[in-house]
């Protein structure tokens, strides 16, 4: 089926809604939260596993997929669903973030990125064009428009540097996507999200809001948050500019995955998330629960007889302890982090499970964010 969004129900009290997007490769209920699967692959962690976890749609990286094993090579071994083994929607970003990302390495001008790769240092010329091609070679069902992703906080002129860039790269890729699509490459039912950005500038939000608004697609993103600001300033800028973007169509927040940003995005409209967070922090010992992060590496915990969390149905908490868990880390046993990460990726979904019942139930407002502790450790280039 081709790409469509449908609002069931708002909520009474702020904006958040409940919907559910159709993809040519299923559907998936929103507000949603995606597991990010870089390079085709969660890390640690099968798509059944994913799946089991509650994940609907998950997200993999042009940057890193067009480095290895290249585009041609997913295109030629059935696209990115089979590729992965992932049986279901699949978002792709556009190589945008890691012109942000990864400064040191990377030189602008005006019609696109030549970065250096981080692998073997070659040089890479991202455009406009190039990211539309790449991901139209992937054929993941929703894709990004290539974007300038400014730092928080920058100069003036940086910032409008970037949304020159942002919003003349919309209007290419929507044309080179239109292109692809009539050429049927990526089975030509491929949905194409603008990403504004603006910084914590309002006022630059607004225009680019408007702007992009005016190339009608079918999905608007809010890029360039969670890289610095702080969560007042998210949420200022989030309360601002989403009411800016089409009532009717989805709208997703890159990269920002806590409970309490997400709880507060989706009071504000917001329907889409992705993080890192999960799979990371679980490689590393980190465990989201309810009661604050555990860090499963600390003594304490050598003799725990419990599960990671009491009331949790993931399959780490279903069969094992706290000791045992910490005792795969002691010994690096590679189960250890993929346990931590199943559960992250459960605790993910019940929350989204719990703020979807708290908008059909007409009690999001009196929600209560789970307790966290804010980090974040481990590889800089997953996202």
């Amino acid at each position: 089926m081709p790409f469509s969004f449908v609002i069931h129900q708002r909520d009474g009290a702020t904006k958040a809604r409940l919907g559910r997007v159709t993809t040519p490769h299923g559907t998936f209920e929103t507000p949603a939260f995606m597991a990010v699967g870089t390079r085709g692959s969660i890390k640690g962690v099968t798509p059944e596993q994913a799946r089991a976890c509650g994940s609907e749609i998950i997200l993999g990286n042009t940057y890193h997929l067009l480095l290895r094993p290249g585009p041609e090579v997913v295109h030629r071994l059935g696209g990115l669903q089979k590729f992965s083994g992932w049986n279901g929607p699949m978002l792709t970003d556009s190589g945008g973030f890691q012109v942000f990302s990864l400064s040191d390495l990377r030189d602008f001008d005006r019609d696109g990125v030549t970065f250096k790769s981080h692998i073997d240092g070659a040089m890479v010329r991202l455009t406009p064009q190039e990211s539309m091609r790449v991901q139209h070679y992937l054929g993941a069902d929703i894709i990004m428009a290539f974007d300038d992703c400014p730092p928080a906080d920058c100069p003036p002129e940086r910032l409008a540097e970037a949304l020159d860039r942002t919003h003349r790269w919309a209007e290419i890729c929507k044309a080179t996507h239109d292109k692809l699509n009539r050429e049927g490459i990526g089975g030509g039912q491929q949905a194409l999200f603008g990403i504004v950005q603006g910084g914590t500038n309002l006022e630059a939000r607004a225009e680019s809001a408007r702007v992009l608004g005016a190339l009608d697609l079918p999905g608007y993103a809010l890029g360039g948050l969670a890289v610095g600001e702080g969560h007042a300033r998210m949420v200022e800028t989030i309360d601002a500019t989403a009411p800016l973007l089409p009532e009717e169509k989805p709208r997703y927040l890159m990269g920002v995955g806590y409970a309490r940003d997400i709880l507060e995005a989706v009071k504000r409209g917001v329907d889409m998330f992705d993080c890192v967070l999960p799979t990371r922090n679980g490689r590393n010992g980190l465990a989201f629960t309810y009661g604050g992060t555990m860090r499963l590496r600390n003594a304490k915990y050598a003799t725990d007889v419990r599960p990671l969390e009491e009331g949790c149905d993931c399959y780490c908490c279903r069969n094992f302890s706290r000791g045992y868990v910490r005792h795969l880390f002691s010994v690096e046993e590679m189960l250890g982090p993929t346990l931590i990460s199943i559960h992250n990726l459960r605790f993910f979904q019940r929350w989204m499970g719990e703020i979807r019942a708290a908008i059909r139930e007409g009690r999001l407002g009196g929600l209560v964010a789970p307790v966290e502790t804010l980090v974040l450790t481990g590889e800089d280039d997953e996202r």
